[in-house]
């Protein structure tokens, strides 16, 4: 008897799912079409990503290669070529790479390009910050305190995370000045800074004891 109840209970079943099938096989067909379609579309995507960071890889690898050999126009016409129309990444570290070129051959041209970085809305923070100390980095020799410090003191506070190199370098800015008292504080806040580079913390307390001995001179 069991038997006969569980036959008739498989075609009530059998019956229900061939209803269910009749009735909303549109839908589940079209659904199975919609993820294959989408998984294909998904892997197409990807591939084309891939081969556009590969290429885009090779042409930044070109570009470093002519700036190797000292093939500077060749290697800025590459840089440009690459921020123009290169991915993001890419891009950015083209415009980091040709500020870097110009360091070398044109200072102002170098240092107009990290503050382009460095106010760009688009660039991470962090990048930002890193353009701002370049910059800083290539004026030191001839720009006033009052631009130095206007450059450099946003990014010597407590948690930034180039304070010591900013703060270093305002300690020779005020030395260039001759303020002795702003060199020391500059070179003590290094010292005090336990997560500064050893090298620069000793190197930061050498120099900030000739201040103080400059001072009672």
């Amino acid at each position: 008897m069991s038997d006969i109840f569980r036959e008739v209970d498989e075609e009530v079943r059998r019956d229900k799912a061939l209803e269910f099938w009749a009735k909303y096989q549109n839908h589940m067909i079209a659904f199975a079409v919609l993820v294959v379609a989408a998984s294909g579309g998904y892997r197409f995507y990807e591939n084309r990503q891939r081969a556009a960071a590969e290429a885009a890889g090779a042409r930044y690898e070109a570009a470093l290669q002519l700036a190797r050999e000292n093939k500077a126009q060749d290697a800025d016409a590459a840089f440009q070529d690459i921020i123009r129309q290169g991915l993001p990444g890419y891009a950015l570290l083209a415009r980091f790479r040709a500020a870097a070129e110009f360091a070398a051959t044109d200072r102002p041209k170098a240092v107009a390009i990290y503050d382009g970085l460095a106010s760009d809305a688009a660039v991470d923070p962090l990048m930002q910050d890193l353009a701002k100390l370049r910059a800083a980095l290539l004026r030191v020799d001839e720009a006033d305190a009052a631009e130095l410090k206007a450059r450099l003191e946003p990014l010597a506070g407590a948690g930034q995370p180039f304070r010591n190199s900013a703060r270093e370098l305002l300690a020779f800015a005020a030395l260039k000045a001759s303020d002795f008292e702003a060199a020391g504080r500059w070179f003590d806040a290094i010292v005090v800074d336990s997560q500064a580079p050893q090298a620069l913390r000793q190197r930061a307390e050498a120099l900030a004891g000739l201040v103080a001995a400059g001072k009672t001179n």
